[in-house]
């Protein structure tokens, strides 16, 4: 803070009357209001600082203001593209009452760091120190071009003006500015005691300017009535308020009773084209009051932009969240030769030589642009600062009310919609409210009356300013109330029933997958059944519908049938159970039933709740008959027979001493003659066959010991067909079997034969299987001399 001021003051009005030229619509002069200063407003450094050492800038040009202050921002670079700068009336800066300078908040509380201000009154009175009342108007008249821009009801007079050509190299020009004045005072607001004020831009050459000193939306004209804050003894506020910034009581900052908020002045423009810039402040009425623009340093931006791909320009400060692309366009006038480079934080991002880039990544993006014979880049910035969106996805929760729960907790809805650590959730009614998020959110989760299909947009936001929408889809429905039928409580075993479950649209048995009403079951014992009934939209009874079907102990019989011979009885016994009882096919009412007849015989057997019938075939037995006997010479023999009647057959190789269910027998003596004997089991129904064990010997040693002195046929001689052969290596017959001497003994004509080998062939009928039979193989003959 600069140490020229002093905490004493002292202050000395000094009433000039003079003679003033009276218009037609000229009012008196008013007199000024003494304002008293407050101990805050006498504290050294309270003030802006405006045309004081040791800022450089306070003896600046008007020029030098406008090329280094308000479009450079206090750099030393220059720009060739602003010509022609004037201050109007023309006080150099020999003159310490002069109308415009320089500013700079130094440790006041002020908006703007620097800048430059024009006022109506003399400059340096606009801050410093304290001043009850600013010094008089340097200005002589009015000015037509402000008069043509404003149409004031009044006649103006001690115009001021600072005017410059440009020639921007971007699309559009724009600017920040503060409007104060000593007019919001008294009443003064409300009675069209207004300086006039306005920002002119035209292009070089056109009759007309356009005012850019107008508020967003059509609101009008920046002015004292036109910005009028509610209270402070103004009857006809608020007046746009919004753009009020506040009273200075008691005066601190700057010497004006009020300022607007920080306005920014905006103009669609030519690139390359010479445009004329006009900042003109006149006092209403008379001079006694006086008025002061402040004009933001560096804010005057004639250069280049950064743009978006659609061409719209990006504020200083964007958001990127998960590292969506974003195009950054330099906007600038196409000069032939003009080069560009992209940095990332101060870095040269290698190959960004395009006016287009495309960041992927948070960091502060500068773009030079180097014009052939400026000896200084056009520069523009952005920042990006990055953040990442939680993971979000739609959901689906269902309540099921009951009389003592009603409405949803939407706080148990945030895990299905994000697992985001940190994540912040807002529930909206309409999509657009969720999308614009307002405030327009849902305060009471845990007690939210939704309805059934309700769908709510919930932003779920990284707890900064990246977020996503998913949607919840709310399921309402009563809790169904389930009941069970069956159409029978006790039932035999192997008999079916009907259940029917009621209270729900579909159903969840507890020992079924099946989901609907009714089943047939078929129980095998006493069994409960469990069933909840599930509503249209999933809800579950609470509590589940039983009924318990007792099944009787099913109702057995050891009952068999049989086969019987002529003259055989049979015993047909249906067995006991409990409180059994039996009605018999033949009127018999006993346990059990003898009968002597073949035949179908049936009782019915009841319990005292379920009753079965039984059947037993009585069947004719035949006599059954062998048909075909195996026997090897490992004493193996095989059995076939006859079984007409189809009962169970048993077999006896001892004439009936011994019997087996199978017909195959082992150790059986060769060469024997056995009794075979094969009955229906259980019946007297036997057949009968004497059968040899025939097997061919095939060593002979006929010595005369009587141990294999012949080769023996008689077992086999009696039966039809027998024939009997002997042949010697050369096929020539050596024997023949005959009745009367049915063996071989070695001998061929009387005469023995010499030992060697010999061929056999014995042909005879099977007494079993009435088929033919021959064996053939090869004997050894021993004739010892």
């Amino acid at each position: 803070m600069l140490h020229y001021r002093s905490k004493n003051y002292f202050f000395l009005l000094v009433f000039l009357l003079t003679s003033i030229s009276v218009f037609s619509q000229t009012s008196p002069r008013r007199k000024p209001l003494k304002v008293k200063p407050s101990a805050e407003s006498l504290r050294a450094g309270t003030f802006v600082d405006i045309n004081v050492p040791p800022y450089a800038a306070s003896n600046y040009t008007p020029e030098l203001l406008v090329k280094n202050i308000l479009i450079n921002g206090g750099t030393n670079c220059t720009t060739a593209n602003v010509s022609n700068v004037t201050v109007s009336p023309n006080q150099g800066l020999d003159n310490v009452n002069r109308f415009w300078g320089y500013f700079n908040k130094g440790t006041a509380n002020f908006p703007f760091t620097d800048g430059i201000v024009l006022t109506t009154g003399y400059a340096k009175e606009g801050g410093n120190t304290f001043n009850s009342h600013l010094g008089s108007s340097p200005g002589s008249g009015s000015d037509p071009d402000l008069v043509a821009a404003i149409n004031p009801p009044y006649n103006l007079q001690d115009a001021v003006a600072l005017e410059f050509d440009f020639v921007p190299n971007s699309t559009q020009v724009k600017f920040n500015y503060i409007f104060a004045s000593e007019e919001y005072a008294s009443n003064y607001p409300c009675t069209d005691y207004t300086d006039a004020f306005a920002l002119l831009l035209k292009k070089v050459g056109d009759p007309t300017y356009t005012n850019l000193a107008v508020l967003p939306g059509g609101a009008g004209p920046v002015s004292v009535t036109n910005i009028v804050p509610a209270g402070n003894g103004f009857s006809c506020g608020p007046i746009n308020a919004t753009y009020f910034g506040a009273m200075n009581t008691p005066h601190v900052g700057i010497n004006y009773n009020g300022r607007t908020t920080p306005l920014t002045a905006v103009a669609d423009v030519i690139p390359g084209q010479t445009y004329h810039f006009k900042m003109v402040l006149a006092d209403a009425r008379d001079p006694g009051y006086d008025s002061a623009v402040f004009l933001e340093g560096g804010s005057f931006d004639i250069g280049i932009k950064i743009v978006d791909g659609t061409g719209t320009a990006l504020p200083g400060t964007i958001n990127m969240c998960d590292n969506t692309p974003q195009q950054l366009k330099a906007q600038v006038a196409t000069i032939p030769g003009m080069t560009f480079q992209w940095y990332k934080d101060g870095v040269l991002i290698p190959g960004a030589t395009n006016a287009i880039y495309t960041a992927t990544q948070p960091g502060v993006y500068l773009v030079k642009v180097m014009i052939p014979g400026n000896q200084c880049p056009g520069e523009a910035t952005i920042t990006i600062i990055g953040g990442t969106s939680p993971t979000v996805q739609n959901a689906e929760m269902k309540l099921c009310s009951t009389p003592t729960l009603s409405t949803f907790n939407l706080e148990n809805a945030k895990p299905m919609i994000s697992t985001t650590p940190g994540a912040v959730f807002r529930f909206y009614t309409t999509q657009a409210d969720a999308q614009a998020q307002n405030n327009s959110f849902i305060t009471n989760l845990t007690n939210y009356n939704g309805t059934d299909g309700q769908i709510l947009y919930v932003n779920v936001s990284n707890g900064a300013f990246c977020s996503k929408i998913a949607t919840l889809t709310l399921r309402k429905e009563e809790t169904p109330v389930a009941s069970l039928k069956a159409s029978r409580l006790k039932i035999c075993v192997g008999e079916s029933l009907l259940l029917t479950a009621e209270g729900g649209v579909t159903y969840q048995w507890n020992d079924n997958s099946g989901a609907g009403a009714i089943r047939t079951v078929s129980p095998t014992q006493t069994t409960t059944y469990t069933v909840y009934a599930i509503g249209a939209q999933g809800c579950k009874s609470l509590q589940a519908a039983t009924v318990t079907v007792e099944v009787v102990p099913a109702i057995v019989s050891s009952l068999k049938g049989g086969h019987i011979c002529q003259g055989d009885r049979i015993l047909l016994d249906a067995g006991s159970g409990p409180s059994y009882t039996y009605e018999w096919s033949t009127g018999e009412t006993t346990q059990a039933i003898t009968v002597d007849t073949p035949g179908e015989y049936t009782v019915t057997i009841s319990n005292g709740v379920c009753s079965k019938v039984f059947k037993a075939q009585v069947i004719r037995a035949v006599i059954p008959a062998i048909t075909k006997v195996d026997f090897n010479e490992n004493g193996t023999l095989i059995l076939t027979a006859s079984n007409p009647s189809n009962g169970t057959l048993e077999y006896s190789i001892d004439n009936g001493v011994s019997w087996q269910s199978s017909n195959v027998f082992g150790n059986v003596p060769k060469n024997k003659l056995i009794s075979i004997r094969v009955r229906v089991k259980y019946t007297s129904c036997v057949g009968f066959l004497e059968y040899f064990t025939f097997v061919m010997k095939n060593v002979i040693t006929p010595n005369g010991d009587n141990i294999n002195d012949v080769i023996d046929f008689r077992g086999v001689s009696s039966y039809n067909g027998f024939s009997g052969f002997v042949f010697d290596r050369y096929g020539r017959e050596v024997y023949k079997a005959e009745k009367i001497r049915p063996y071989w003994d070695g001998y061929f004509q009387g005469k023995k034969l010499s030992t060697g080998t010999y061929w056999y062939q014995i042909t005879y009928e099977d007494p079993a299987s009435k088929q033919p039979t021959v064996k053939t193989g090869w004997i050894l003959l021993k004739n010892i001399e």
